[in-house]
């Protein structure tokens, strides 16, 4: 049976962007049964609804499956690879470079607690 079709789906365009960057399944353990798209899915679902792990729509792969996935990426780096990659391609469709190019640095007082405070903008500059 095919399973619900919902609006964080990713397409198969994200899908190929997104599937290299996926770590590979250890070796010598047990393939790996769960579709990696459909987690994502799920992680995204639970990302953009912000319904609680456990209240996930029964059509995706078990709860504890998602979120343990979703753990383990976080402590290796996957989500931020994620948004680099997928930055870098959104600033290239822009016509701009795919990683920020220029520096602004503003060293003015801050009334925080009577200590100068330094504010740091990334800005982009046309070459």
């Amino acid at each position: 049976m095919e399973r619900k079709s919902y609006p964080t789906d990713l397409t198969d365009m994200d899908w190929e962007i997104l599937a290299p960057l996926i770590p590979p399944a250890k070796e010598g353990g047990h393939p790996p049964t769960t579709d990696m798209g459909e987690i994502c899915n799920a992680i995204y679902f639970h990302l953009k609804t912000g319904c609680q792990w456990n209240m996930l729509p029964g059509d995706f792969p078990p709860r504890s499956t998602v979120y343990s996935y979703y753990r383990k990426w976080q402590g290796q780096g996957v989500w931020e690879k994620f948004n680099h990659t997928l930055g870098g391609q959104v600033r290239s469709k822009l016509g701009k470079s795919t990683q920020p190019i220029a520096l602004a640095a503003d060293s003015q007082s801050v009334n925080t607690d009577q200590k100068k405070g330094m504010c740091m903008v990334l800005t982009d500059v046309k070459r």
